[in-house]
This record gives structure tokens, C-alpha cells and sequence, in this order.
């Protein structure tokens, strides 16, 4: 509770300058936020929902580029690294209300999960800083212009100055548009309190991608996701009856394990996300005309006309720059296989490339983790190894949404 009696009063607040910079984040006891004009003005808010490993970092790229959003990566990293090992599911609550207070422009939220004694939380100390195009540019930094369409550097960006959260949210006020990517929010249903607020507008663009490449790319980044894969995996239901990961008789390894956590999380993931969907498929009054399902396939496949899309969707408009960057990132040459790294690449192939890696045991078990959700989006399940190896015939069908 504000403490007006020992408050002291000033005039109205003053513009950021080169001196408030230095200036420590002061809490919510400064009732000035309680005047700011830019409040009154109700934002477009854009979460986009999606899980690891489905193309959100370059689906997260599109909102990043565009110079009229303030856009945030992965904010929810900061409450499962403090509340590690707590499973998935049980995180949910935290992970909601910490994006109540983001669409608000309220970044004070970080400081619950800073560690103990710690230093206050700066604009470099959120996941994500150093490819933040708000953050490594003007006014914030002098090493990038927000208007300028292309990717930032993060060795540039991490030689940029350290800013209060006070000045990011100051920043953060003067856009028309937020977005945030996440993939820690497992149902869009967990997001339904927000999206009923009629203080905020706010619409959902779930990005999906067929499950057994989702899990490939997963057994390929393992070492990346190791905590997560524990979370997620603690959240199963041990009573469900599962499918033998492996053919019997095959002596288990190292690696076997690490491969059974990266699939295991599938039947989580692919449970939450049947959950949206259904909801999707009989949308409640709060998600009427707020929900958009965007499938990467098609995204890789038809870059332009899938960004013209989500970005109308979103009450924005898409230029020339965007629309080229969008193209050029996904016909590119790069063959990097590191995880989290968004850059040009042949997508289209890329989004294939669990048809020929993945054993004919480890598609059965994510098929049977994930059919539901697979039927509904138009991901053809496979019988044999020889069709699932067969490139030429395609696997997707019309989505239901």
C-alpha cells in the first residue's frame, strides 16, 4: 500500500534524459506511475503461444523487427531458472501473472526472481537482451535504429550500456503494440483471466509445427534443454500407460536417456496443446476473434502471405524490408544445426528433416503422445518407416482451425 504521508510530492514526471539513466529502479512506491498519461491509451497486446523448438525464434523475429512493437523474448525463463525444479503445470500461475504486469509495462516483476542480495535487474539481465532490437537501439543504445529492418548483433548489444528497468519501461510506453513469445504458457486456457480483462486487448497466435519434427529438433538440442525436458517431464501423469521408447532388448545409454526426457516431453506438450486447440475449435466469448493458429510449414512455405497474415491479424502493417527479411531467412544456405540461433536457412527442408532421422520406434511414440493434435492441424500419422522416409509424398493436410 502507498504510503501518502510520507510521500513527496513533485510535478509532473520529467522526459528520460541521459542523466535518469544512471538513476536506480525505484518500486511501485512511486506514485507517479499511478499519472501517466500513456496509460489511458489501450495497446494492442499480442502473446504468442507456442512450444520449444517450433520456429518461435524466428517466428518471434517478425514482431522483433517491426518498428512500431516492443517486443519480449522468453520473459517467463526468469521464473523456471528461480523455481527450478518445479514441474511445468505448477508454474502456470506465475507464468500468467508475470505477463499481466509486462502488457502494463510493468517490468518491476523481474525483481521477484532476481537472486538473493543480487543486483537490481537491468535491461542486459533480461533473457534474451542482447538480440532485443528495443534494447540494442536508440534511445536505449546507439548501436542500432528500431526502424531499420535486420538482425542485431549480440556482441554489439552486450558492449551497450545497462539500463534501469525504469527507462525500459518508459520505452516500452511509447509503443502502440506489445508482443511476447513464450513457450512456458502450455494451454492457452491459462491465459483466459487476461484475455476476459477488458483493461487489456489481447489476442493469442498459436504456432504449431508437426510434433515429430518438434521432437527431432528436440533430441537435437538436448543438451540445451535439459532442465526444461526434467520440468516438463515431471508434469506427465504416471498412471497413463506408454508405448516402450525403445525396440526390446536394446541396451540403454547415456545418450538413450537424454533422448527419452527430449520424446517423453512430447506428452505433455502435445496434451496442452490438444487443450487449446479444442478450445479453439469451440471458442468461448473471451477468445472469439482473439485466437489465430499459424502452422510453420506454411510459414516456411509461404513466408509473405503467412506474415501478411499474422501481421493484419495483429493490426499491423508489413513493408517491403520485413517481407524481404521474412523471404531471405527462410531460403537461406546456413546449415547451422545450434540450437536458439535464428538465421537464413533452407526451413522448408529443415521442416522435413525428421522424416529421414528419426527411428520408425520414436515416430510411433510421439504419434501416440500427439494424434489428437495431430489430426486436428493435418499432420498425416505414417505406418512404415519407407513412407515416413518417403519425401515425395507430402504429410500435411487441411488444418481444422
Amino acid at each position: 500500500m502507498l504510503n501518502l504521508a510520507n510521500y513527496r510530492w513533485t510535478k509532473e514526471p520529467q522526459q528520460c534524459n541521459i542523466q535518469m539513466r544512471s538513476t536506480p529502479y525505484q518500486g511501485r512506491s512511486d506514485i507517479r506511475f499511478l499519472y501517466r498519461p500513456s496509460l489511458a491509451k489501450k495497446r494492442q497486446l499480442v502473446y504468442v503461444l507456442t512450444t520449444w523448438r517450433s520456429g518461435s525464434s524466428f517466428f518471434g523475429e517478425l514482431f522483433n523487427q517491426h518498428p512500431e512493437v516492443f517486443f519480449l523474448y522468453e520473459p517467463m525463463w526468469h521464473i523456471w531458472q528461480k523455481l527450478y525444479p518445479g514441474d511445468a503445470v505448477s508454474l502456470q500461475g506465475a507464468a500468467r501473472d508475470m505477463l499481466s504486469s509486462l502488457y502494463r509495462c510493468d517490468l518491476s516483476v523481474f525483481q521477484l526472481y532476481n537472486s538473493p542480495g543480487g543486483k537490481n535487474f537491468t535491461s542486459l539481465g533480461l533473457f534474451g537482451a542482447t538480440l532485443n532490437k528495443v534494447i540494442c537501439s536508440y534511445p536505449l543504445c546507439s548501436a542500432y535504429r528500431k526502424e531499420v529492418v535486420g538482425m542485431v548483433d549480440d556482441k554489439v548489444c552486450k558492449k551497450c550500456p545497462p539500463q534501469s528497468l525504469r527507462l525500459l519501461e518508459e520505452e516500452c510506453l511509447k509503443y502502440n503494440t506489445i508482443v511476447i513469445k513464450g513457450v512456458r504458457v502450455l494451454d492457452v486456457n491459462v491465459l483466459a483471466p487476461l484475455m476476459e480483462d477488458p483493461s487489456l486487448d489481447l489476442k493469442v497466435i498459436h504456432l504449431v509445427r508437426d510434433p515429430r519434427a518438434v521432437a527431432n529438433s528436440r533430441i537435437k538440442s538436448r543438451h540445451g534443454l535439459i532442465r526444461e525436458n526434467l520440468q516438463v517431464v515431471r508434469s506427465r501423469d504416471p498412471k497413463l500407460r506408454r508405448i516402450p521408447f525403445v525396440d526390446p532388448g536394446h541396451k540403454m545409454s547415456k545418450k538413450d536417456g537424454a533422448d527419452y526426457h527430449s520424446v517423453g516431453a512430447m506428452e505433455v506438450i502435445c496434451d496442452r496443446t490438444y487443450r487449446s486447440l479444442r478450445t479453439a475449435l469451440n471458442p468461448p466469448d473471451w477468445l472469439k476473434g482473439k485466437y489465430m493458429a499459424v502452422r510453420y510449414e506454411d510459414l516456411v512455405e509461404k513466408p509473405v502471405k503467412t506474415l501478411r497474415n499474422v501481421y493484419q491479424f495483429a493490426n499491423l502493417s508489413a513493408n517491403h524490408d520485413i517481407e524481404s527479411f521474412a523471404l531471405n531467412m527462410t531460403n537461406g544456405t546456413s546449415s547451422s544445426s545450434k540450437p536458439f540461433i535464428v538465421s537464413a536457412r533452407n526451413a522448408t527442408q529443415a521442416a522435413s528433416a525428421w522424416r529421414t532421422v528419426l527411428s520408425i520406434q520414436q515416430i510411433k511414440q510421439v504419434e501416440e503422445y500427439c494424434h489428437h493434435a495431430m489430426a486436428i492441424l493435418g499432420y498425416e500419422r505414417v505406418r512404415t518407416a519407407g513412407e515416413a522416409k518417403d519425401l515425395s509424398k507430402s504429410l500435411l493436410t487441411a488444418s481444422k482451425l
